[in-house]
């Protein structure tokens, strides 16, 4: 349901960026940096001595002639005196002394100078290195000062990372969203209010304050709400729900408070919490206490939807795939008090969405839409989005000017069953097996009335297995029957039988057909009542963790003598589907002892294929039929 050529653009308009000073801050800098650069020439340039520098040997000269009058000795190592001139007035100098002169201060005693001593000041450089951090400090106090005031976020942990949509140049609007007529008819009444607020007011209704949009991952759920925002053009804040939780305590009530003030400002508004269920999971549930920093965002947020200081003209769009996890007061009405589930395409909308998809690229006339969007059940819009683009680039692989079928069924195989892996070097005694084992699974879909059409088998190793047969239904079913299990059950243990008959032992390969079958055994028990020798009732029941979301047991709410009866119901169900597969292929030997030559020969075969290489007709029966 994505559309990835608009979901790619930013639907935000570029910002200036915040370090780029105005011109005020641009002649304080250039000041700033001129007097620095004023003191440090004067201090490095400017000694503000006028004295006359000569060398050591003259200053001895001098001395020896009786025209040194004074000399002051700076640290042992320079000279600075008065000399005395033929007027009579006195001539400053410097030397410095070169070499330690132990008898220096004799000789100025013989002729009677006067004579001091000094230490010496700092140079200009130890100034301008001593002063150098308090400047530093003092820039970056201006500088974080100036930045401050330029509301920049440094030190706004508490305000909320929400940001206002900007629409593009062509706004997304319900049309751009294919399908999924029923949640757009839910979200058509909140634009109506948001446009009209007066016509509800009339009747004296109150409309929703929080619409909570339900899906799997890849539905739409984040472009519905884009969509709705394009609609109501009103102010739309959107926000992921993981954005409120920081490390620092108390940061995401401040930041739900903040979220909500911006509403009330700019109301009629909708604001938009992506992943809710990062922040709004059921209370009391962690292992961290009861009082946890996502506990307090939680509790802010169901003060600020339905609380003693609560207005109307925000509404509050929420997405997430985990209600389950949700907190029964988040749920409640007067907050989310309407959920609108956004399901998985049927074959009608899976067809609009690759329509939407194969827009921007040149498409061969040989491409059926139609056919492509039968052959993948079950797939989302956001894997259908990913087919288009795979198929595009099988397409530029080939160097191909328009993409045609057969890319569309190479990206199909590639989703649904893996990536080939041809550079994969097999023997050819267990090549010979995985035919035999693959041709099993295959040659049962054509002599069970409820199975499936067979799609394709091959031998080609793809992802973990090494080889697959894959099939698909004619139409798309919400509820699958008995039969349709049983004969999914037979089917599972095809491969099994065949290298029984065959090799009168199996391999290694088994075991995840043994897996699947006995998981769906245990449901059709358990689960879905379908046992002979069981009373129709639901055993067991799933612990799962709230933060984990995934099952990790099954509670034993039943006796022992009830888990044995359990176990012998689901033996009897994979014996006699193991059996029935046995005797078919038992009794078909010769098909298929010529389905797996073809598939060594082959590798892939689709149904068609079969059907010509047998020369059978299928057994198939109407979806109807067979839930009779």
């Amino acid at each position: 349901m994505f559309d990835d050529k608009k979901d790619n653009q930013s639907p935000q308009r570029p910002e200036p960026p915040q370090n780029i000073p105005p011109k005020a801050n641009k002649a304080a800098l250039a000041v700033f940096l001129s007097l620095t650069v004023l003191f440090g020439a004067l201090f490095l340039f400017n000694d503000g001595s006028k004295s006359k520098s000569i060398p050591y040997s003259a200053f001895l000269s001098y001395l020896d002639l009786g025209e040194v009058d004074s000399v002051q000795i700076v640290d042992q190592k320079e000279i600075e005196g008065s000399l005395k001139s033929a007027d009579g007035s006195m001539v400053p100098f410097k030397t410095s002394i070169p070499y330690v002169d132990l008898d220096l201060l004799a000789k100025l005693k013989a002729k009677d100078v006067k004579v001091s001593g000094a230490v010496a000041g700092a140079s200009p450089l130890q100034i301008l290195f001593e002063l150098a951090p308090w400047f530093f400090g003092f820039f970056l106090i201006w500088v974080m000062m100036r930045q401050m005031q330029g509301n920049n976020k440094a030190f706004s942990f508490g305000k909320s990372k929400a940001k206002r949509y900007v629409e593009p140049k062509k706004k997304i609007t319900f049309e751009d969203v294919a399908g999924q007529k029923e949640a757009k008819y839910e979200l058509l009444e909140v634009v109506d209010y948001l446009k009209n607020p007066q016509k509800f007011s009339k009747m004296g209704a109150k409309i929703p304050k929080g619409v909570l949009l339900v899906g799997m991952p890849g539905t739409g759920k984040t472009l519905i709400a884009k969509a709705t925002a394009g609609e109501a053009n009103v102010p739309f804040f959107h926000m992921s729900g993981s954005d409120f939780v920081e490390m620092f305590v108390g940061v995401g009530a401040s930041r739900v408070r903040d979220l909500f003030d911006q509403g009330r400002k700019n109301a009629p508004c909708i604001l938009f919490i992506d992943e809710l269920d990062a922040v709004g999971r059921t209370r009391g549930a962690g292992y961290g206490g009861g009082h946890d920093e996502r506990e307090q965002t939680l509790n802010q947020m169901l003060v600020e939807m339905d609380g003693f200081d609560t207005k109307d003209g925000v509404i509050i769009l929420a997405a997430t795939n985990r209600p389950d996890v949700l907190d029964p007061a988040l749920l409640r009405p007067g907050r989310f008090d309407r959920q609108v589930l956004v399901a998985m395409p049927d074959v009608q909308e899976r067809e609009a969405i690759l329509k939407i998809h194969m827009a921007g690229i040149p498409i061969a006339d040989s491409v059926d839409t139609q056919k492509v969007a039968k052959a993948t059940p079950g797939t989302s819009g956001a894997d259908l989005a990913n087919l288009v683009n795979e198929a595009a680039l099988f397409a530029i692989r080939k160097n191909k000017s328009m993409v045609e079928m057969e890319d569309f069924e190479d990206a199909r195989d590639k989703v649904l069953m893996g990536v080939a892996r041809t550079s994969l070097i097999i023997a050819e005694d267990e090549k010979k097996a995985t035919a035999f084992h693959e041709a099993g699974h295959a040659l049962l879909h054509y002599f069970l009335p409820n199975a499936d059409p067979l799609h394709k088998v091959t031998i080609v190793p793809r992802g973990r297995a090494l080889g697959l047969a894959l099939s698909l239904p004619e139409n798309d079913s919400y509820s699958k029957s008995r039969g349709w299990l049983f004969d999914r059950l037979v089917i599972t243990y095809g491969g099994y039988a065949a290298e029984k008959i065959v090799y009168g032992q199996t391999t290694t390969g088994t075991a995840q057909d043994l897996r699947q079958a006995t998981d769906m055994a245990r449901r059709m028990v358990c689960e879905w009542g379908m046992a002979d020798t069981i009373d129709p009732m639901a055993y067991g029941q799933e612990e799962e963790p709230i933060f984990l979301g995934k099952e990790i047991a099954r509670h034993k709410d039943y006796s022992e003598d009830t888990a044995k009866k359990i176990d012998d119901a689901m033996k009897s169900i994979l014996g006699k589907a193991l059996g029935s597969a046995m005797e078919i292929l038992a009794r078909e030997r010769s098909k298929l002892d010529t389905l797996a030559e073809a598939l060594i020969q082959r590798e892939t075969l689709e149904d068609a294929d079969v059907k010509t290489l047998l020369g059978i007709i299928p057994l198939h029966v109407p979806a109807q039929a067979a839930r009779a």
